[in-house]
């Protein structure tokens, strides 16, 4: 008599794309952003402007700008192009509330959670160690709180934000150039002092 069958146990777990603590020098933390929710959204030309809010996400804005509504946000990246988020746990829900909110209007919503990592880039530095790979004027009358746009960091292409006045950046891009992006970071945060040893709770190594 045959054995009844066994469930297979999975054996490939999703694994974080760096598993990486912060590091810091003299005016500057790099530190990996937890997980969190992110999608594509794709109107037609016009619908965004029309709508200014869907399921609490802020469509209305100017391109290329980035505002918050709670632990919602999002970017508005092209004339029909928005990159929307929230917590991590609210994925399915944010999905439900646009798919509702848009009914049978032509769109495109794409769920890029995976596909992004995000890694924060803070302190009196940040604007220094970015624009040793990305081309942009990132002073405070160029690129001011709730600023977002597609840009490049040496090889990778990524999409920067600043949410506030304070020198405070999110650097989202692809899990594949994670770990490169990151690198190019802490080398370009070598042209900054180290920390003393009291003051640091973690370094980047000389």
């Amino acid at each position: 008599m045959a054995e009844p069958a066994r469930a297979i146990e999975p054996t490939l777990r999703r694994r974080f794309a760096l598993d990486e603590g912060p590091r810091s020098r003299q005016g500057v933390s790099i530190a990996i952003l937890p997980p969190a929710a992110r999608f594509s959204l794709r109107l037609p030309i016009g619908a965004g402007a029309a709508a200014r809010e869907i399921a609490g996400f802020r469509l209305g804005a100017p391109i290329n700008r980035y505002e918050a509504a709670g632990d919602r946000w999002s970017a508005r990246l092209g004339p029909n192009e928005w990159l929307i988020g929230g917590p991590e746990s609210d994925g399915e829900l944010i999905a439900t509330e646009v798919e509702a909110a848009l009914g049978g209007a032509s769109h495109a919503l794409t769920d890029v959670s995976h596909r992004n990592v995000g890694i924060e880039i803070s302190g009196v530095a940040a604007a220094a160690v970015l624009n040793a790979g990305c081309p942009l004027d990132l002073s405070t009358k160029a690129f001011p709180g709730g600023s977002a746009t597609r840009t490049v960091l040496a090889k990778a292409e990524i999409v920067l934000v600043r949410a506030e006045t304070e020198p405070v950046f999110r650097v989202e891009c692809w899990r594949s150039f994670a770990p490169y992006v990151h690198a190019f970071l802490i080398e370009g945060s070598r042209d900054f002092p180290a920390l003393a040893r009291d003051d640091r709770a973690s370094k980047i190594d000389a």
